[in-house]
């Protein structure tokens, strides 16, 4: 658990507000990475505030830059980056601690801003609200064409869900998603070969259109024995 950086008292993991001096918190970067401002081409308004975010490069594997509100520690990362970032930071998971996932889950995080549809910082236009990866209790907005935002808190409970195997296991349900789906595609590619004149023998063998039927086939035998 975090401590504020204010009283020193511990910060709740359901919010980065101390509920003892009502501080904000950077509790999702403080003590993980090391960054400094920089000035950018374009500066990017805060969805939540309204003000002009600072840029940072956190330095993984060189620039690496994402803007970041200096009022409610909300962060804008450009496609891709979440993903680089948490790759970065959370190294040898190896088993998934179900009952971490579960209490993560069951975590009600302090929403101070309520269910509300924000803009993208880039192209103004309304993000999407979506899960990310399966019960990570974590809902993000997502701009299709830029990026994504975190609301602030909500990158310290990716990263402990990512901890507790939960990368690892959504990408095992995805995986036997898959295998489900390309299941249940043989059945109704089969299920097409025979609505389109073919059919299965009892071995399992399809039979083409243009084979002859039993009744043909008896016909044949009964002409040669008798003929």
């Amino acid at each position: 658990m975090a401590n504020c950086k204010n009283c020193s008292a511990p910060v709740p993991a359901d919010t980065i507000v101390c509920t003892y001096c009502g501080t904000r918190n950077d509790t999702d970067l403080s003590g993980i990475h090391e960054f400094t401002e920089v000035v950018p081409d374009h500066a990017r308004t805060c969805p939540r505030c309204d003000v002009d975010m600072k840029t940072i490069d956190l330095k993984i594997g060189g620039t690496f830059l994402i803007e970041r509100c200096e009022e409610c520690m909300g962060m804008f990362f450009d496609s891709g980056e979440l993903e680089a970032l948490i790759k970065a930071t959370v190294k040898n998971v190896h088993h998934v601690n179900h009952n971490k996932l579960k209490e993560l889950y069951a975590l009600k995080r302090h929403d101070a801003f309520g269910i509300t549809y924000i803009k993208c910082p880039v192209c103004d236009t309304v993000m999407n609200r979506v899960n990310f990866g399966q019960r990570s209790g974590v809902i993000i907005d997502r701009c299709p064409d830029h990026g994504l935002w975190l609301d602030g808190g909500e990158l310290r409970h990716l990263l402990e869900w990512v901890k507790a195997g939960g990368k690892m296991y959504n990408e095992k349900r995805e995986e036997m998603k898959r295998k489900m789906e390309a299941r249940e595609d043989i059945k109704v590619r089969r299920a097409t070969t025979i609505n389109s004149g073919g059919g299965f023998d009892t071995y399992g063998a399809t039979l083409r259109s243009s084979d002859p039927d039993i009744f043909t086939v008896v016909g044949r035998v009964v002409k040669w024995l008798v003929g």
